[in-house]
């Protein structure tokens, strides 16, 4: 008999055509073979993922640090598809869109999610604007924040959306409050087998918080000593996964996300989260933001702020929103910030960047 990760639900479409394990075997070879670059990433995963192989290797984006390549196990890949199945009551038979690179962690489990819970899934290019059937509905899809700017005309048919990847800006956040998808923010890491909370964006209900996750279920969380958010994820790990993510507790399965503690300022002993302050002041800007540290012989470090595009002038009056300590003592404008393969800012060399140009 089949282990529980190879077997594919006998609802389960791909494009529209019913596979079992080992015809869904021959499309894979078929896309490795003759498929374009993104059908071969899909191909290279169903093999990989119909072995008898229980665990695959999975290369983590390196937004947080360098790049490496870490072992998952299947039995628990399969276990958090099921905990999306249950948040968001899918059924066999709803339908599913695929626009993410398979590459990382989220596109995998959009396949994962497919052949476990029995979607029907349609593949398309992982473009930064999908191409997709605007008139078609979907009971589920997953993009990334560029994807789901670019495409905010074309959502209407799709009930429930998750994004990550990358944070989600104010004004972007503002334009998904007269749609009718469902969008929620995601919160997750390669190493917990992509999200294990989700935030809602849009269709909140009266007095209902919207900045707070929610975990999936059976998933639980608490803060250290470094106020740091420590997950309990029972099918991934015996052991609490500690991350690096200043948090808010609120309950056992609910919290607030801060930032990084690895990016605080500290500013003669006043300790910055970049993320809050570029929080308070993204809406005065078009473009892209980040608040890094600076050097100083006094205070240890200060604030910058680094602005992506052309040059212009800021006006001081966009600082009243900050506390005194967080007013950046220096801007800087760079043409691109350096970004990951599926599109995080990458701060450290965002601001390596900023140097070389100075």
């Amino acid at each position: 008999m089949l282990p529980v990760y190879a077997q594919v639900h006998q609802k389960f479409k791909l494009n529209g055509q019913h596979y079992s394990h080992e015809t869904l075997k021959e499309v894979a070879y078929s896309l490795v073979k003759e498929g374009l670059p993104f059908e071969q990433a899909i191909g290279d995963f169903l093999l990989d993922w119909l072995s008898n192989k229980p665990t695959l290797e999975v290369k983590t984006s390196g937004s947080t640090g360098n790049p490496k390549v870490i072992s998952l196990s299947k039995e628990a890949m399969v276990q958090s598809a099921l905990a999306t199945g249950k948040f968001f009551k899918l059924q066999p038979g709803n339908s599913a869109l695929h626009c993410l690179p398979t590459q990382y962690i989220a596109g995998k489990m959009m396949l994962v999610r497919a052949m476990v819970l029995g979607l029907e899934l349609d593949l398309v290019a992982p473009a930064s604007l999908p191409i997709f059937d605007y008139q078609k509905s979907y009971d589920f899809c997953a993009m990334v924040p560029l994807q789901l700017g670019k495409s905010l005309p074309y959502l209407d048919n799709i009930k429930h959306l998750i994004v990550g990847g990358a944070s989600v800006s104010v004004d972007l956040k503002e334009k998904l409050q007269t749609l009718s998808t469902r969008v929620y923010e995601t919160y997750g890491m390669t190493e917990t087998i992509t999200h294990i909370a989700l935030k809602k964006l849009n269709k909140l209900r009266k007095n209902e918080a919207a900045q707070l996750f929610k975990t999936l279920p059976g998933i639980t969380v608490e803060a250290n000593e470094r106020g740091c958010l420590v997950t309990n994820v029972p099918f991934i790990s015996k052991e609490a996964i500690v991350t690096n993510d200043m948090v808010k507790i609120h309950s056992k399965t609910s919290f607030e996300w801060l930032g990084r503690f690895d990016n605080v300022i500290n500013s003669g002993g006043v300790k910055i989260i970049p993320e809050q302050v570029e929080a308070k002041l993204q809406q005065y800007f078009s473009s892209r933001i980040l608040i890094a540290p600076q050097p100083d012989s006094v205070l240890g470090q200060t604030v910058a702020l680094i602005v992506e595009g052309q040059e212009c002038s800021v006006k001081q009056s966009v600082f009243n929103v900050l506390h005194k300590y967080e007013i950046p003592k220096t801007v800087y404008f760079v043409s691109q910030f350096a970004e990951t393969g599926n599109g995080k800012v990458l701060r450290k060399e965002t601001l390596e960047l900023v140097i070389a140009a100075s």
